[in-house]
């Protein structure tokens, strides 16, 4: 599970990596619009980030788990 939830945090954030830096390399030559669209959208990815890599799954086990 660890695994997966790793590799998803990776891909949010290389995604996010992605539309920021294409967005002022080049979609700002067509749109400048476009690329803020692009940020925004870029800026909202790390929180769901972080909330997919710390998601408790069902075989996790947590610091308040009383089955010791």
């Amino acid at each position: 599970m660890y695994a997966r939830r790793r590799r998803a945090y990776f891909l949010l954030m290389g995604g996010c990596l992605f539309l920021f830096v294409s967005a002022w390399s080049f979609v700002r030559l067509w749109s400048v619009e476009a690329a803020v669209a692009m940020c925004v959208v870029a800026m909202v990815i790390p929180p769901v980030a972080a909330m997919v890599a710390n998601r408790r799954g069902p075989d996790d086990r947590w610091w308040d788990d009383p089955s010791g």
